[in-house]
C-alpha cells in the first residue's frame, strides 16, 4: 500500500493543471508565406503546439504540507572592545576628568588602566539565528537543507506550513554538495515529497517553495534555464538553472516540476544587489538523493581519491599532445603518495576514460571517481606519447587537504626567449628553493601573457621534458620545433599549484 504521507499527482491532477491552456506561438508564427526582400523563403517554418499551465494551485496544494523552514540557533563569539594596551588606552583617556562615565565605562568593562585582571568581566557567550527552507523526505521525519544553512548549528527547528514547531537533529552534511540532513523525532506522519527520477527539459515549468527572509509558505514559479551549469562552488558543480523567483531564506527548499517531484534543492542566486534577478541555481535531483542516502546511513558521505590535480585540455593543448581534439582532462600533477601515483599516472597523462565512462573535462572527472567507494580499483584510460592506454587504479579515501610534491634543483643561467616574452633563469639564481626554472621578465604583449603566465611563475616541463635550466627550455623547444608542433605543452607552477598552459610554436 502506498504511505500515505507521499506526494504523488494524479494524470487526473495533470488535466486540471493543463485546462484552459493556451498553443504557445498561436499567434506570432506566421508559417513560410511572409518572405522578407533579399532572403529565401523557408520551406517549413518550425511550429510547436506545446501546453503551459493557466494556474500552479493543485501542485502547491498537495506539495505545500512537506515544505518547511529551517531555524538554526547558532553560538556567536563574543566581541571585545581593544584600546590597542595599557599605554594606547592611557593616551585615549588622557584629559579626561576624573569620573568621567568613559572613564568608568572601561574600568568596568575594559580592567583597570586598560589591562586584563582576574575581576575584568566577560561577555557571556552569544547566540544568533538564522533561517532557511528543507522539506520532508520521508513520513518519519527526514528533512533535507543546504549545508550552509544549518552551519555551526547548536540547535535547530523545523517549522512546517502550519506554524507548528519541531525540535530536530542533525544527522550529518556534505559541504562539498552543499547539502545536509535533519531528523524531527515525532509520534506524528509527516507528509514528504519525493525526488524525480528524470532529470527536468531546459524550458519546463517548475515552482519553488520555501522561506524567503523569513515569510515562511511563500510560492514562485519560472522554466527551467539551462543545466549543468558550474558556477565555482565546489569540485562537483552541475546546478539547474532557474529562473522562478528565489532570495534569501530559500536556500534548501525544493524546485517541483508538475507531477509534484523535486528537481533540485535551491542552493544558490546570482544578485549583485541581493535580491531575486532570476537567475536562481538548484543542486540536481539525481545529486542530492545519493547524497542524502549516503548522509541517512552513515551520517558523512566517503567518496573515492584519485591524488591529480588536473585541467581542461584546451584546443591548444591537444595539438601539443597531438590529440584529434579537445577532450579529456590533463593531469597537472599526481600527488605524493596517492593513489595515481602509486598507479604510475604522471603529469602530462590526459585522462580520457574512466571504466569505459568518456571524461569531457575535469568537472566531469571529478564526479565519476566521487561515485566510487575507497579501495575500488578502476581502469583509467589515459594518453600518453601519443597513444591510448589503460591504467588500473585503487582508489584511496578523499580527505579534505592534499598536498603536492616539490624537488630541489641547481644551476646558474640566464636566456631571454623574445618570441615568448619570457626571461627566464634558475630557481637558485633568482634566490628561490624548488624546482624549475623562474620566469624573471615578462612582455605584457607576449603570447605568454596572454595565456596567463606571470613573473615568478616556474616551468616545470616543456612539451614533456623536466627543465632544471634556461638552456633546457631551449633544447626542449627546439625538439617540438622539428617534430613539426605548432604548440608547445608548458607545465607551470603557480603558489605551489600546477597546471599546463600551451604556447604557440613561431621561434624562426
Amino acid at each position: 500500500m502506498k504511505n500515505r504521507g507521499s506526494v504523488s499527482l494524479l494524470r487526473s491532477h495533470r488535466a486540471k493543471l493543463m485546462a484552459g491552456a493556451v498553443v504557445l506561438g498561436a499567434a506570432g508564427l506566421m508559417s513560410v508565406q511572409t518572405i522578407v526582400p533579399g532572403q529565401f523563403a523557408l520551406a517549413d517554418a518550425v511550429r510547436v503546439d506545446a501546453q503551459a499551465p493557466t494556474d500552479f494551485s493543485e501542485v502547491v496544494r498537495t506539495v505545500s504540507p512537506a515544505v518547511v523552514s529551517v531555524q538554526v540557533k547558532q553560538a556567536v563569539e563574543p566581541r571585545m572592545m581593544n584600546f590597542g594596551g595599557k599605554d594606547n588606552s592611557q593616551e585615549f583617556f588622557k584629559g579626561l576628568p576624573k569620573g568621567h562615565p568613559f572613564e568608568r565605562f572601561f574600568r568596568e568593562f575594559g580592567g583597570r588602566d586598560g589591562e586584563e585582571g582576574e575581576n575584568q568581566r566577560r561577555a557571556p557567550r552569544q547566540y544568533g539565528m538564522s533561517q532557511g527552507s528543507g522539506f520532508f523526505i520521508s513520513e518519519d521525519g527526514y528533512v533535507v537543507t543546504n549545508q550552509h544553512v544549518i552551519d555551526k548549528g547548536t540547535e535547530f527547528t523545523v517549522i512546517d506550513q502550519d506554524g507548528k514547531e519541531f525540535s530536530a537533529t542533525l544527522i550529518g552534511a556534505d559541504k562539498r554538495t552543499d547539502l545536509a540532513l535533519l531528523k524531527v523525532e515525532s509520534d506524528k506522519d509527516f507528509t514528504y515529497v519525493e525526488f524525480a527520477k528524470e532529470a527536468p527539459q531546459v524550458g519546463e515549468w517548475t515552482v519553488a517553495i520555501g522561506n524567503p527572509f523569513g515569510l515562511g509558505g511563500s510560492v514562485t514559479a519560472g522554466i527551467v534555464s539551462a543545466r549543468g551549469r558550474d558556477i565555482g562552488a565546489g569540485p562537483y558543480d552541475d546546478f539547474i538553472q532557474i529562473d522562478a523567483p528565489v532570495n534569501r531564506g530559500n536556500s534548501g527548499g525544493p524546485a517541483f516540476n508538475m507531477h509534484g517531484e523535486v528537481i533540485g534543492v535551491n542552493a544558490a542566486i546570482f544578485s549583485p544587489s541581493g535580491g531575486n534577478v532570476g537567475i536562481a541555481f538548484a543542486i540536481p535531483a539525481s545529486t542530492a538523493q545519493d547524497v542524502i542516502m549516503e548522509l541517512k546511513d552513515d551520517g558523512t558521505v566517503v567518496r573515492g581519491w584519485l591524488g591529480v590535480q588536473i585541467q581542461n585540455v584546451t584546443d591548444d593543448i591537444a595539438e601539443s599532445l597531438g590529440l584529434d581534439e579537445a577532450r579529456g582532462a590533463i593531469v597537472a600533477e599526481a600527488q605524493e603518495d596517492s593513489p595515481a601515483e602509486k598507479a604510475g599516472l604522471r603529469s602530462g597523462d590526459t585522462i580520457l576514460a574512466v571504466d569505459g565512462t568518456n571524461v569531457k573535462g575535469p568537472r566531469e572527472l571529478s564526479r565519476i571517481i566521487a561515485t566510487y567507494d575507497p579501495d575500488t580499483s578502476i581502469d583509467v584510460t589515459i594518453w600518453r606519447d601519443g597513444k591510448e592506454q589503460d591504467v588500473t587504479v585503487t582508489l584511496g579515501r578523499l580527505q579534505e587537504k592534499e598536498q603536492a610534491a616539490a624537488a630541489p634543483q641547481t644551476e646558474k643561467t640566464q636566456t631571454s626567449l623574445d618570441e615568448l616574452g619570457l626571461v627566464l633563469m634558475t630557481r637558485e639564481e633568482a634566490g628561490l628553493e624548488g624546482e624549475g626554472v623562474f620566469i624573471a621578465e615578462i612582455d605584457p604583449d607576449s603570447p605568454a601573457a596572454e595565456k596567463g603566465l606571470n613573473i615568478g611563475d616556474a616551468i616545470l616541463e616543456v612539451a614533456g621534458m623536466k627543465v632544471a635550466s634556461p638552456a633546457d627550455v631551449l633544447k626542449a623547444l627546439e625538439k617540438a620545433e622539428k617534430e613539426g608542433r605548432k604548440a608547445v605543452l608548458f607545465r607551470v607552477e603557480t603558489n605551489e599549484t600546477t597546471r599546463f598552459v600551451a604556447l604557440p610554436m613561431n621561434l624562426a
